[in-house]
């Protein structure tokens, strides 16, 4: 297999209601996400037919709804969502999820905050 192949997907920013504040479900703020799939890409290449691939564009789409969907108070619980439901195409073997909290309930100046899982086949 074909493990140092991927596909990256990297800023998709979503509005969502996440967050252990009341006023963070309330207002709710923009997260961003960033994926990394690892999947073998030869067949894709060799046909160069998106239905041998991860279509990103609908990836895109699904992972979208689940930051915009169902409220969870941590992030973590947010990427491992994600990360699971990626993990659903049987084509990807280990994807890395970072999920991005930019606008975190923190009194200080900072850039952002983010949590990063790294899920596959058989791993917990």
């Amino acid at each position: 297999m074909d493990f140092a192949d991927g596909i990256t997907l990297t800023g998709l920013t979503v509005f969502g209601r996440h967050g252990v504040y009341e006023h963070e479900r309330v207002d709710g703020q923009e997260f961003l996400v960033d994926l990394r799939l690892h999947l073998s890409l030869r067949a894709a290449a060799a046909s160069d037919d998106v239905a041998d691939t991860v279509h990103y564009g609908e990836l895109a789409e699904r992972v979208a709804a689940i930051v915009a969907g169902e409220p969870v108070n941590l992030i973590e619980t947010l990427a491992t969502r994600i990360a699971d439901a990626v993990l659903e195409d049987e084509r990807i073997h280990v994807v890395e999820v970072t999920v991005h909290k930019p606008h975190a309930p923190i009194p200080l100046t900072f850039a952002d905050v983010s949590v990063t899982v790294t899920r596959g086949r058989g791993r917990a």
